[in-house]
C-alpha cells in the first residue's frame, strides 16, 4: 500500500489528494522555484513495485517527447536511493483544478462531445509527435467543471508508434485488442480507448474487450452482445452512436484512420447538436 509522509524533503506538503496504483498524489509547494504542484510518490515494498517504479519513469519520459495544452506536463523526477538501490520515486507535476470524468458531474450530450473533441485533440498532438497514450479511461480525463478545461494524465503506459509491449498493459474495460494480444500498437489503439470511455460516458455501460469482467455476460459474448449506444438510450443520436461503434470495432483497420478523422466528425457531430439548440430558441 502506498504509504503517506506529510514531510518530504525539498517540498512542503498541503495535502493528500489522492491514491494511485501503489503511490500517492499530493498537492505541494516546491520550495527549489516556490510554484504549487501535484506530486506522485512511489515507496518500494515489495517486487511488484518495480512496475510502478518503471512506468512512473515512463510517465516522466513520454511527458518530455510530447508537448500540448491538453496533456499535463511532468517537472521533475526524483530518485531517492538507500544502499545504492532506488527506493523512492518522486514525480512534480502540472497543477490541474479538476477532478476525474468518472466523479464528474452529470454533462449534457453536447457537452459529452466537447470534452471529448478536445481529448481528441490532445491526443491527435501527441500522435503527430510519434507517440500514443495507450490507456484513455474515465480516471485519467479531468475536467474543469466551471471552465470546462481539460487534461490528459498518466503517460505511464504512453510508447512510441508501432511498438509491440511484452506484455499485456492497459486498462480491461477500455483495452483495445491488439493490446491484449501484444500486437503492433498505433493511433487506432487510442480510438478504440476514447471510443469505449466515450461508450462509458453515453451509457454508463462499458464495451465488451477481450478481457472480460466477472459476471460480465455480453463483455463475455464479445460485440456480439454488444448494443450500440441509441439502442441503450433512444435520445442518442444514431450519429453519435456510429461513431462510438466505429471506433471501437475489434480490427484496427476498421476504426477511423486517424484522429483527426475522429476530430472532423465530433465537430460536425457539436455543430449539429448546438445548431439545433440554437434554431430552436
Amino acid at each position: 500500500m502506498a504509504i503517506e509522509r506529510l514531510e518530504l524533503e525539498g517540498f512542503t506538503i498541503i495535502k493528500k489528494l489522492g491514491i494511485g496504483a501503489r503511490s500517492t498524489i499530493f498537492l505541494a509547494k516546491d520550495e527549489e522555484n516556490g510554484q504549487t504542484i501535484a506530486l506522485k510518490r512511489s515507496v518500494f515494498e515489495k517486487p511488484e513495485d518495480l512496475r510502478i517504479f518503471e512506468q512512473i519513469e515512463n510517465e516522466y519520459k513520454v511527458s518530455k517527447e510530447v508537448n500540448h495544452p491538453y496533456l499535463r506536463k511532468c517537472g521533475k523526477l526524483i530518485k531517492i536511493r538507500k544502499l545504492l538501490k532506488v527506493k523512492e520515486l518522486l514525480l512534480t507535476m502540472d497543477l490541474f483544478d479538476g477532478e476525474s470524468l468518472e466523479r464528474s458531474r452529470s454533462l449534457s450530450l453536447g457537452d459529452v462531445l466537447l470534452v471529448f473533441r478536445m481529448v481528441a485533440e490532445g491526443l491527435n498532438a501527441m500522435h503527430h509527435q510519434g507517440y500514443i497514450h495507450c490507456d484513455i479511461k474515465p480516471n485519467n480525463i479531468l475536467i474543469n467543471n466551471q471552465s470546462g478545461a481539460i487534461s490528459i494524465i498518466d503517460l505511464g503506459q504512453g510508447c512510441k508508434i508501432g511498438t509491440v509491449k511484452p506484455r499485456i498493459q492497459g486498462t480491461p474495460d477500455y483495452i483495445a485488442p491488439e493490446q491484449v494480444k501484444r500486437m503492433h500498437l498505433d493511433a487506432r489503439t487510442d480510438i478504440f480507448n476514447l471510443g469505449a470511455t466515450m461508450y462509458w460516458a453515453l451509457t454508463g455501460k462499458n464495451v465488451p474487450t477481450l478481457i472480460p469482467q466477472a459476471n460480465d455476460i455480453a463483455a463475455m459474448m464479445g460485440q456480439k452482445g454488444f448494443a450500440a449506444p441509441h439502442e441503450i438510450y433512444n435520445k442518442i443520436p444514431i450519429s453519435v452512436s456510429r461513431l462510438v461503434v466505429d471506433c471501437v470495432k475489434e480490427e484496427p483497420v476498421k476504426r477511423p484512420k486517424s484522429m483527426s478523422e475522429v476530430i472532423s466528425r465530433l465537430d460536425l457531430l457539436i455543430h449539429n447538436i448546438f445548431s439545433k439548440r440554437i434554431g430552436g430558441q
